[in-house]
C-alpha cells in the first residue's frame, strides 16, 4: 500500500473481508432459490461478485471460473459506456453484450451501483445463464451459426430497474424477444432481487465501519492477492513453455482448430501469448478476449496459488496477449455460443500443457474440457415450450498423487447436473439411464475418471435436440505416459436404428426417441505398468475396468476418422519443454 493509506486494523480487515465474501455467497442463494429456470434453481449456472467504484473486482462467490473472470472486465467496460454520474441508488443495468466484458449471449449481467449516503462505494453484479435468448433456435444455441445475430438477442447496457423500480418499456423489449416470457421474468427479478440485498448488506457495512475504511480495505484486498501472486511466479524458472491443444470442429467446417500458447515467466511476472491459435471460425466456437484472459487467470491461479483471493489485485502479474482476429479474439460479428465453456477449456488445456514441465507434480492429464451440452426443447401438451438445458460432467484427468475423479465438472466450469427428478417432473422427459462408463478412464500410473452415461427418453409429441460437445475426435490426453481418456458419444436411438449425433448439432426428434449421452474419460498420468496391482483388482472390482476392448467413436464411418492427431501419438502427448533460460527438468515423453 502507499504510505498515505490508513493503517487498517488486522481484526477490522479480516472482519470485512468475510463481510463481502458472505455478501456474495447470499446473492449466489437468492438467485438459486428465487429463480424459475432448472438451469439456475438446481444446476446454480450463475456467479456473483463485488467491485469497487472503479469497477474492479474485490470479491466474488464460490461460483462459476469462466463467469468471475469475465466479470474482472464488465464493470469496467460498463463504466467506459454509462458513466458513474449517470447513475443513482436503484438502478439495476441488464447486459449480455460481448464487447462489454462478455463472454455468450445466455449469459445475462445485472449490474447496480451501490451508493452510501450518496456516495458511490462499490458494484454489485451478477450473472445468470438464460435458457434462452431468442435466436434461430430454441436454448439460442445454433450448433451452424455463421454470426452473432442468429444466436439472439444482444443487450447492451440497459436499465431494466431505475430508482428501485422496473423499466416497463425496457422490460417488454427484452421479454418480447426471448421464449419462456414468464420464466424469463422471474429470472430477472431473481438476479435483481440478490443485487439489492447486496446493496443493502453494503451499506450495512459502511455504517458500521465507515466508507473510507471499508475502501480501504478493498485497496489492501487487492495489494494482498497481488504481492501473493508475485511471489508464487517468482518461485517458477524463468522461460517460454509452449503448450498446444485443439477443437474437434467449430460446426461448420470439419477441420480441427489450433489453439497455441507461449508461456513467458519473467521474475515475478507472466505473460501469455496466443501468437498461431487459429483464425475466427466460421462456426460458433469463437471466444472473445474476456473470456481467453479468464481462462489464462484461472490455470495461472489453479497452478500457482489457488487460495489466494481472486480479485482484480491476483491478475495484475498477469499479461495476456490475443491476436485480433483470431479465434480467441474474433470480429463483433462473429458467433461464439460455445466459445465460452468449449474453446476457454482448450485454452486452459494448452497452458497445462506448456506449464507440464516445471510444476509436473500440480498437473493434471486432460479431462472432460467441455460442457457436454445437451438441449431437447419443445412444446408439452398443454402448449407451453420447454427447454432442458443440460451439462454432462466426464471423468477427470489423474494427477501425481490420484486418480481421477469420475463424473465431474473441471476447470472454467462448476455447474451442477439437474437431477432425474426435476428433469422428469418439469420436462416430458424420463431419464432411463444415469450410471458410470465402465473401460472409459485413461491407464496410467494413476488412472482418470469414468465418464458418465445418460440416456433420455423423448415423452412430447415433437421435440429438438441441440448439442455442443467436445472431446469427441480429440479425446482427453495422458500425460507421462499415460493413456487418453474414451472420447464423448452420443446416440440417437429410433426403434431399431441407432444413428450417432454429431458434437454440434440441431435435429429434430419424436416421441420414442432415445437420447444416449456417454461422457468422456479423464487420460491417466504415468506409465499403466507402474500402477499396482493392488489398485489393479480394485479398478474391476469396482466395474471401472472391464477388460473389454474400448469402442473407439473416432473410427465410426463419417467421423472424421483421426487426422486431428498432428505429430501427436496414441496415448502420450509432448507437452513441450522450457525455454532457453528454464531450468526446470523435462519429464521426456508426456
Amino acid at each position: 500500500m502507499d504510505r498515505g493509506d490508513p493503517v487498517i486494523d488486522p481484526v477490522v480487515l479480516e472482519v470485512v473481508r468475510h463481510a463481502i465474501y458472505s455478501i456474495a455467497e447470499e446473492m449466489r442463494a437468492i438467485v438459486m432459490r428465487s429463480a424459475r429456470s432448472p438451469v439456475l434453481k438446481e444446476a446454480g449456472d450463475l456467479s456473483c461478485a463485488l467491485t469497487d467504484p472503479q469497477g474492479r473486482l474485490v470479491a466474488q462467490g464460490h461460483d462459476i471460473p469462466i463467469h468471475l473472470g469475465v466479470m474482472a472486465f464488465t464493470v469496467q467496460e460498463f463504466l467506459r459506456r454509462v458513466p458513474a454520474e449517470n447513475l443513482h441508488e436503484g438502478d439495476v443495468y441488464f447486459t449480455n453484450h460481448p464487447e462489454v466484458g462478455g463472454n455468450h449471449l445466455p449469459d445475462v449481467k445485472a449490474i447496480m451501483p451501490v451508493f452510501y449516503r450518496g456516495r458511490l462505494v462499490a458494484f454489485a453484479i451478477n450473472l445468470a445463464h438464460w435458457p434462452d435468448v431468442g435466436g434461430a433456435r430454441r436454448g439460442s444455441y445454433v450448433a451452424d451459426a455463421r454470426d452473432r445475430f442468429s444466436e439472439g438477442l444482444c443487450i447492451p447496457p440497459v436499465p431494466l430497474f431505475l430508482g428501485g423500480r422496473p423499466h416497463a418499456a425496457m422490460m417488454e423489449v427484452v421479454l418480447s424477444n426471448v421464449r419462456g416470457r414468464e420464466e424469463r421474468e422471474g429470472d430477472i427479478l431473481a438476479q435483481y432481487a440478490a443485487n439489492a440485498v447486496a446493496g443493502a448488506r453494503l451499506r450495512e457495512t459502511c455504517e458500521r465501519f465507515g466508507a473510507d475504511l471499508v475502501l480501504g480495505c478493498f485497496a489492501r484486498f487487492l495489494d494482498e492477492s497481488e504481492r501473493m501472486m508475485r511471489q508464487e511466479i517468482a518461485h517458477l524458472p524463468d522461460g517460454e513453455y509452449r503448450g498446444e491443444d485443439w477443437l474437434d470442429d467449430d460446426g461448420v467446417d470439419a477441420a480441427p482448430l489450433r489453439v497455441a500458447v507461449t508461456v513467458r515467466v519473467s521474475g515475478e511476472t507472466m505473460a501469455f501469448d496466443f501468437d498461431g491459435t487459429a483464425p475466427e471460425a466460421r462456426g460458433p466456437l469463437n471466444a472473445t478476449r474476456f473470456v481467453t484472459a479468464s481462462a489464462a487467470w484461472y490455470a495461472a491461479r489453479a497452478l500457482l496459488g489457488p487460495d489466494i483471493p481472486a480479485n482484480d489485485g491476483c491478475y495484475r502479474p498477469l499479461a495476456v496477449r490475443v491476436p485480433p482476429g483470431s479465434l480467441l479474439d474474433p470480429g463483433p460479428e462473429a458467433p461464439r455460443v460455445g466459445g465460452n465453456h468449449e474453446t476457454s477449456q482448450r485454452v486452459v488445456d494448452a497452458i497445462l500443457r506448456a506449464l507440464a514441465p516445471v510444476v509436473p507434480d500440480r498437473i493434471v492429464a486432460g479431462g472432460p474440457g467441455t460442457a457436454g451440452l445437451v438441449i431437447i426443447s419443445g412444446r408439452r401438451a398443454d402448449g407451453r415450450p420447454f427447454i432442458l438445458y443440460e451439462v454432462h460432467g466426464g471423468g477427470e484427468g489423474a494427477g501425481d498423487r490420484r486418480d481421477g475423479t469420475h463424473a465431474i465438472r473441471v476447470h472454467m466450469s462448476n455447474v451442477m447436473n439437474t437431477p432425474v427428478e426435476v428433469i422428469e417432473a418439469e420436462y416430458p422427459l424420463r431419464v432411463e439411464r444415469c450410471d458410470l462408463r465402465s473401460d472409459s478412464g485413461g491407464a496410467g500410473r494413476h488412472r482418470g475418471g469414468v465418464g458418465l452415461r445418460r440416456a433420455y427418453r423423448v415423452l412430447a409429441e415433437r421435440a429438438e435436440l441441440t448439442t455442443m460437445i467436445e472431446r469427441m475426435r480429440v479425446p482427453p490426453w495422458g500425460v507421462f505416459g499415460g493413456k487418453d481418456g474414451a472420447p464423448f458419444h452420443v446416440t440417437l436411438a429410433r426403434g431399431a436404428r441407432r444413428t450417432r449425433v454429431r458434437g454440434k448439432e440441431n435435429r429434430d426428434l419424436v416421441r420414442g426417441d432415445l437420447v444416449v449421452v456417454e461422457s468422456s474419460g479423464g487420460g491417466g498420468y504415468g506409465r499403466p505398468a507402474d500402477r499396482p496391482s493392488g489398485l489393479q483388482a480394485l479398478d474391476r472390482a469396482n466395474g471401472y475396468v472391464t477388460g473389454r476392448k474400448r469402442r473407439d467413436p473416432r473410427e465410426a464411418p463419417g467421423s472424421g476418422g483421426d487426422h486431428h492427431r498432428r505429430g501427436q501419438g496414441d496415448g502420450e502427448r509432448d507437452l513441450g519443454g522450457a525455454g532457453k533460460r528454464g531450468r526446470a527438468p523435462r519429464p521426456g515423453r508426456a
